[in-house]
């Protein structure tokens, strides 16, 4: 759904989005991945990304998987939702030379009502840091995208994204 939401936000900037999950075992709470390619020209490649610029990390205990992080080209960027400062990261992530962004989405979430205590929703509201960190889309855009895809408490998914924009840290890389 992210992904759908940050392509149309895309689309609404006039730029040409391809957005495409990839399923793993089909069982709930597997590790699923979400692709999205953005262009000013037509995109005509059809295949997986194997060299991303950019990988958004929904569960930190995922960063202990080898394919989570797989092919980030250097000087690329990671966005993991967590409470801890992307310090806290960096020695995990070796020197692949990326900038580090950190976003407690899942506080923000469960501040807003969105999801319940155990489960928040965060996928609306970690893409306000995404926006932030890679100025792939406006904040103007991604929140009226987000507003059209999720007509029901659409206004306060906007507003996580808001604040998970204000409240991202980011460790430039070096």
């Amino acid at each position: 759904m992210a992904s759908e939401i940050l392509a149309l936000a895309a689309f609404r900037e006039g730029k040409y989005p391809q957005s495409f999950p990839s399923f793993g075992l089909e069982r709930r709470g597997a590790p699923v991945a979400a692709y999205l390619r953005v262009d000013d020209e037509k995109i005509l490649i059809r295949q997986n990304i194997y060299r991303p610029d950019f990988v958004v990390v929904m569960d930190p205990t995922l960063l202990e998987l080898e394919p989570t992080l797989s092919g980030l080209k250097p000087g690329g960027g990671i966005l993991i939702n967590s409470d801890d400062p992307p310090q806290a990261f960096k020695d995990r992530l070796g020197s692949n030379n990326v900038s580090i962004g950190a976003v407690p989405a899942g506080a923000i979430a469960r501040s807003r009502g969105l999801g319940t205590e155990l489960l928040p929703i965060i996928n609306t509201t970690i893409l306000g840091a995404v926006a932030r960190m890679t100025n792939i889309v406006t904040l103007e855009n991604l929140t009226a995208a987000i507003c059209e895809t999720i007509p029901k408490r659409g206004a306060d998914n906007a507003e996580g994204a808001r604040e998970a924009f204000d409240r991202v840290t980011i460790l430039e890389a070096s």
